[in-house]
């Protein structure tokens, strides 16, 4: 966690209101964390930091790509990425961040860092089933598309059979009441 100096906010020489930090997000980002399912990435994330007296309100806005095979082809594709993510920062007698909208730092702090709530941010706004956007509009060829075509189940077309015992029984039903 040592390359993640640069998310590091010093709030105590920071005038009171509004501050833009922006960051260029990449895979060697993703690489401190030991996370590998994102082929490359290309994401710019802003931070919007309001600083006032007793408390911090931050915005943070991720925009880009990251590249990640689809769950239906392994064909790999970029997943645009956007997503915002409020936070409010608050002082307290010792380190707090058990709810996912605050963050209570201790009162003698003079910095913190934002890289954790980045790679959330990121990583959440993926969604859980990726599917390339060829597949979903149908423009898309590749062998597995094709394979799963082949072993597609064809709707059988509704025949009525029925089983003679059970006729003869329900000619017995119609029979009785005539």
């Amino acid at each position: 966690m040592k390359d993640l100096k640069q998310f590091n906010i010093q709030f105590v020489g920071l005038k009171e209101g509004s501050h833009l930090f922006e960051y260029e997000i990449d895979n060697a980002f993703f690489e401190t964390y030991n996370f590998d399912e994102y082929n490359s990435s290309s994401i710019k994330v802003s931070l919007d930091f309001i600083k006032k007296s007793t408390l911090f309100e931050l915005t943070f806005t991720a925009k880009g790509f990251v590249e990640v095979p689809c769950d239906v082809t392994s064909e790999f594709y970029n997943q645009e990425i956007d997503s915002n993510l409020p936070l409010v920062v608050k002082f307290g007698p010792e380190f707090n961040d058990d709810n996912e909208e605050i963050l209570i730092l201790p009162h003698e702090a003079y910095e913190f860092n934002v890289a954790q709530f980045i790679y959330e941010m990121i990583v959440l706004s993926v969604p859980n089933k990726r599917v390339h956007p060829g597949v979903l509009d149908g423009t898309m060829e590749s062998k597995a598309l094709n394979k799963l075509k082949e072993l597609e189940i064809k709707e059988k077309k509704a025949v009525e059979e029925t089983d003679p015992r059970w006729d003869k029984l329900k000619n017995l039903i119609t029979e009785k009441k005539t």
